[in-house]
């Protein structure tokens, strides 16, 4: 007698194989989908924890009273200057001088040839009249980083303040060039020939870079950062840049100012996953310091 068997139980055994997969399939899909949807959520919530740090950090480095947010329909810009570092200028009272021998003497001589007390030269930042040069008090930090294409800025105290507002020129000249002074405890800053009317209260200036906007289009899907361009009074709406976070569907973004201390960036941007795993919304508030 031999073992085997029939067509008909054959038949049998497949149909029966199919009934279970597709009872099993039934009970496995519903937790497969969800498994996948909340993998694709956490991607996309990664994806905007990124872009919030990135914007986090940079805000934190902007200007006192320097950012500003204007759009274009669904286009948010919002704007802002660099700090690379700051500090604080020498504010004595320099020594008089003799007429013919001009004024401020930069860096430091001791005395200069023709003043009228025989003390040295401070070597102070003047105001209200033009100046090119002055000592720190101390040395500043991330001296390094500073380039000739940076700008000095004294009292920033933002849009509609007249000599006060970095963007439109009044409290901004371009860095020369920044050495060690006396003793190697503090610098020589040497910037293009500016008057400077406005005093800091604190005696701080700040040193930045070309301005930073973030761009954020749901049209295009696209959160971006653009930097490298020029200064403008007005605020501009540049193009291009690096993407920063994709799969954006709505973005608002605004700046208020709390006190004379303190002013608050909110950001709120809408994230969707092509695929259609699902969507997010992020909210963030950004303190920044007023004081300049």
């Amino acid at each position: 007698m031999k073992n085997g068997f029939t067509l008909v139980e054959m038949v049998s055994v497949i149909a029966i194989t199919a009934i279970i997969a597709a009872a099993v399939a039934v009970f496995l899909r519903v937790p497969l989908q969800s498994y996948q949807d909340a993998q694709r959520r956490a991607a996309i919530t990664d994806a905007a924890d990124t872009a919030f740090l990135r914007l986090k950090r940079d805000l934190q480095t902007a200007l006192p009273n320097s950012v500003r947010v204007t759009n274009n329909g669904a286009v948010l810009y919002l704007e802002f200057l660099p700090m690379r570092t700051a500090g604080r200028y020498r504010a004595e009272s320099p020594s008089p001088t003799v007429p013919a021998t001009g004024s401020d003497t930069c860096p430091d001589v001791a005395p200069p040839a023709g003043t009228a007390d025989g003390l040295a030269d401070e070597n102070v930042l003047q105001f209200g009249v033009a100046d090119d040069c002055f000592t720190t008090l101390g040395n500043l930090p991330d001296r390094g980083t500073i380039t000739a294409s940076d700008f000095l800025v004294v009292y920033n105290l933002g849009s509609g303040f007249a000599n006060a507002d970095a963007y439109a020129g009044g409290n901004r000249s371009q860095i020369v060039s920044i050495a060690a002074g006396a003793g190697g405890v503090e610098n020589v800053v040497r910037f293009n020939s500016h008057t400077f009317n406005l005093e800091s209260p604190g005696r701080r200036f700040q040193i930045v870079a070309s301005p930073v906007s973030y761009v954020c289009d749901p049209g295009a899907g696209m959160l971006s950062r653009v930097s490298g361009y020029a200064i403008s009074a007005a605020q501009p709406m540049p193009a291009g840049g690096i993407p920063v976070a994709l799969g954006i569907t709505a973005c608002t973004m605004t700046y208020d100012v709390v006190n004379q201390r303190n002013s608050i960036v909110s950001i709120w941007l809408g994230f969707a996953d092509p695929g259609g795993g699902g969507a997010v919304n992020l909210f963030q508030q950004v303190q920044l310091n007023n004081v300049p």
